[in-house]
């Protein structure tokens, strides 16, 4: 009986690049629909946050205000019931990717969701939004992102570093922040560390997002103090959510300096 021959199939390297760019080409396409999906929801929010936008004349038109923006967008996701949760998810990757203060919108989670689950919504949102800067730096804005971080000797030392071990070095830089957020989101889309690490390492962000939504929580919860919206038991209440944010702090504090530690001794 005849027995089948062992056929190997080599690639040449030619093709090889070839099936790398073509793979290179559909997530650059994939990434400008997300853009223009992410930049189709701002505009349809910035419309329905801004009742007069439109009507103003361009003389009498004031300057873009990022954080009365964001406060205005808060109030009109308060109103939106159950899909408020999305509305703030897709708010919340925008402003990440726009170079918007997420601390604004990290305190109103706690004012409009609470704690729980303002800091699921945010983390949610805090991660898609650094992905999708991470794939901007990486397939569409290398140059740009490259010019903005050139010279960066802090930054140097941790793309040396991310070559060695990326998620680790992603993981410290969330838990202690040596570098503005956004900024960073696009940085390491020119490092080596890979998406799957990256994204891992997004968990780092959540001491800090517990630690801020709690903030939040608990400034919306004083401004209900002397109203008939506050509870009857109001006092055991607040000394638990009091016990609660000195132990969330006191855990974030600890976390971030055993984390800037670790860092400084890989990076520096």
């Amino acid at each position: 009986m005849l027995q089948p021959a062992n056929i190997n199939l080599i690639v040449p390297q030619s093709q090889n690049r070839t099936i790398a760019n073509i793979s290179t080409k559909n997530w650059q396409k994939l990434i400008k629909f997300a853009v223009l999906i992410l930049l189709a929801f701002g505009v349809t929010l910035i419309l329905a946050t801004e009742p007069a936008f439109g009507q103003e004349s361009a003389q009498n038109a004031p300057g873009f205000n990022p954080q009365a923006w964001l406060k205005n967008a808060l109030q009109w996701i308060d109103g939106l019931g159950a899909v408020g949760a999305l509305a703030f998810i897709l708010l919340y990757i925008i402003a990440t990717v726009a170079f918007l203060p997420g601390s604004i919108l990290t305190l109103g989670a706690g004012v409009v969701f609470g704690v729980v689950w303002g800091s699921l919504y945010v983390f949610i949102g805090a991660t898609i939004g650094a992905t999708a800067a991470f794939l901007v730096g990486r397939y569409l804005a290398r140059g740009w992102v490259a010019k903005k971080i050139a010279g960066n000797q802090k930054f140097r030392a941790i793309d040396e570093a991310v070559g060695r071990e990326g998620l680790k070095i992603v993981l410290l830089t969330r838990l202690s922040p040596i570098f503005p957020f956004n900024l960073l989101n696009y940085a390491y889309g020119v490092t080596g560390v890979s998406l799957k690490d990256y994204v891992l390492a997004s968990i780092g962000m959540i001491p800090g997002t517990i630690m801020y939504v709690y903030i939040g929580s608990l400034a919306g919860s004083i401004a209900t103090i002397g109203t008939e919206s506050q509870p009857g038991n109001a006092g055991v209440q607040w000394a638990i959510r009091i016990i609660g944010f000195i132990a969330t702090v006191a855990v974030t504090i600890y976390v971030t300096k055993v984390a800037r530690k670790a860092l400084e001794e890989e990076v520096l």
